[in-house]
């Protein structure tokens, strides 16, 4: 498998700690997305997109944990029902709202990522594919009004 980082992820956020959890709890944090020349071209038409989703590796994530307490519970859970970044592979994903396109730049908005973070894709957001319907939604249905923001519990020593 080879990953390639197509960008770099400009935000506030220095560190874990104080950083939004989740775009909707991002409210107007802003960034930039800086993708590298060669893959300039493929942001084409990206500009008619209201959100898009950002991949990208969470390079400062402590190592991986298969149980460990989310920031929105005080009890521990398998590391696939959390969104936490110490996973097996430290794939992040969010979906910011895209402001502009300028050359090689994306201008967004609800930013929820630390500065500097490698980029390794960005996809359209497109609601009828991307906002589905659900019932359940485990653990968190109880605790999403728990904590909005990191407190670094997942950042590496």
């Amino acid at each position: 498998m080879n990953l390639k980082t197509i960008g770099i992820i400009h935000s506030p956020f220095r560190q874990a700690e104080g950083t939004p959890i989740q775009p909707a709890y991002a409210g107007g944090s802003e960034g930039r997305i800086e993708v590298f020349p060669e893959y300039a071209p493929g942001l084409k038409d990206l500009e008619g997109f209201d959100r898009v989703w950002l991949l990208f590796w969470c390079d400062r994530a402590a190592a991986c944990q298969l149980i460990v307490t989310p920031y929105k519970d005080t009890e521990p859970h398998g590391v696939f029902s959390t969104r936490a970044p110490s996973r097996p592979n430290a794939i992040g994903m969010s979906a910011v709202r895209l402001q502009r396109v300028e050359g090689n730049i994306l201008h967004v908005t609800e930013l929820d990522v630390l500065d500097n973070t490698p980029l390794l894709d960005i996809k359209p957001y497109v609601p009828a594919f991307d906002h589905l319907a659900a019932e359940r939604a485990g653990w968190l249905g109880a605790a999403i009004s728990q904590r909005s923001v990191a407190d670094g519990r997942f950042e590496r020593e």
